[in-house]
């Protein structure tokens, strides 16, 4: 389908016809089981040998864990897990680029024009609100000459190129493309960005990087919650997990170890609080502490302190709520207050951890219990960043291989590891 060109100074207006969306990551391989030896099919081209070496390696990790041994005399997956690159992309393609995948919240696309950006993996994405109030999230990559186009967050009535002015409407057509006079066999149609699937649930804003889907597909609410909640989405809605919470502020941490090693650190049932945390510990009841698994999903729960022990102040709260959703978002409930943790893997030993705060609206303008709990919540912080740069330093040591795990506490990073196992084994995807 051909565009229509209309000159204007030294570069064209676009004037298009009805979108289509041209089907650029067209699979070539059809969907079957098969074994992980059948290939492992990277996004970057065709396999060559050095990656064939790389899967053959990823295999064997894969290998050293069975999830099918019971808790009480499994061993946990071994160190190579946690240090190894190509066992880090095998994750990104097998675990990061399918499924639905948290990556913002509503608030920070509140108003026609809000948009952000991130990356996970090596996908550089750009999420906004367009004038109608419709969601949209796309590949922050410009079609000309693979420039980033927006960086950060803010509000933009269009995407303008930083490179050569390529400009996109916040629909993801391409509008303008500067100085391109007398180019040949340009379909506008083909240069606009490339969607992806883009969905909320509650107060989240959430991607799905598969490319067995349709990004054009309106994604249904009922069917996002299945996806990515299963049948625990009921319990997270009604403990207070909802859209109506006030957003306060954003932390961010970069941590020198694995993603596994956080998402470890937080799935251990409280085991490390009263060692690592006595400052926390004694705002909970632990022997209280309670994991309930679902598909995947596993909550965490412990009640709070005595009356005796409370204060005016009482962050925790009577109840504290504790969500991991598979395979790297943490949602934490307690009290009048809800923090999540998205962690994002930046390399083989390496992680970023955002953290993002939200309050009961009636407690919004409460100035000094936000500047307490921002407080003990980074008191808390810092101590798993020491905790987690320990464990990554001990992995790297050759006295360490695999160890074991607390069966009445570690029953949530068991189910962790089942379902990264599962995943991995998982069919090749172009």
């Amino acid at each position: 389908m051909a565009m229509i060109l209309k000159p204007i100074g030294t570069h064209l207006i676009l004037r298009r016809p009805k979108y289509t969306n041209p089907n650029i990551h067209s699979c070539k391989h059809k969907h079957h089981h098969r074994p992980l030896t059948a290939a492992f099919c990277s996004i970057h081209g065709p396999n060559s040998s050095s990656e064939d070496i790389s899967l053959h390696q990823a295999q064997k990790m894969v290998n050293q864990f069975d999830p099918k041994v019971p808790i009480e005399e499994a061993v946990t997956p071994p160190s190579s897990w946690y240090k190894h690159p190509s066992f880090l992309e095998l994750e990104l393609h097998r675990v990061f680029y399918r499924g639905w995948q948290a990556v913002g919240h509503i608030q920070q696309i509140k108003d026609p024009h809000d948009f952000f950006t991130g990356r996970l993996g090596d996908v550089e994405f750009v999420v906004c609100r367009d004038d109608s109030g419709k969601i949209h999230a796309f590949h922050n990559v410009c079609r000309h000459h693979a420039s980033l186009l927006a960086s950060g967050s803010g509000q933009k009535s269009c995407f303008v190129c930083p490179y050569h002015a390529w400009t996109y409407g916040l629909d993801g057509h391409l509008v303008k493309a500067t100085r391109i006079m007398g180019i040949q066999n340009f379909n506008v149609n083909e240069f606009g960005l490339i969607p992806i699937k883009v969905a909320t649930w509650g107060p989240f804003i959430l991607l799905n990087l598969d490319k067995r889907i349709s990004p054009l597909r309106e994604a249904d609410s009922d069917t996002v919650a299945d996806e990515w909640l299963g049948s625990c989405s009921e319990i997270l809605s009604t403990n207070g997990v909802d859209s109506l919470l006030s957003y306060v502020c954003r932390r961010e941490y970069t941590i020198e170890c694995n993603w596994k090693v956080f998402c470890d650190n937080y799935l251990d049932g409280g085991y490390h609080v009263p060692y690592a945390h006595k400052g926390l510990a004694f705002g909970l009841q632990l022997q209280s502490y309670s994991t309930t698994i679902f598909e995947n999903v596993s909550i965490q729960s412990c009640e709070g302190g005595t009356m005796e022990r409370k204060d005016e102040y009482d962050r925790l709260g009577s109840k504290a709520l504790y969500a991991f959703v598979y395979p790297n978002f943490m949602i934490n409930r307690y009290g009048p207050w809800m923090d999540t943790n998205l962690v994002l893997p930046l390399g083989p030993r390496k992680c970023k951890v955002v953290f993002d705060y939200f309050i009961e609206a009636s407690r919004k303008d409460d100035k000094a219990f936000i500047e307490k709990s921002l407080e003990d919540s980074e008191r808390v912080q810092i101590e798993d960043i020491v905790l987690c740069e320990g464990v990554q330093k001990g992995l790297e040591s050759p006295a360490y291989s695999t160890g074991r795990f607390a069966p009445t506490v570690e029953k949530a990073m068991y189910h962790f590891h089942g379902l990264l196992h599962q995943n991995l084994t998982n069919d090749c995807l172009v």
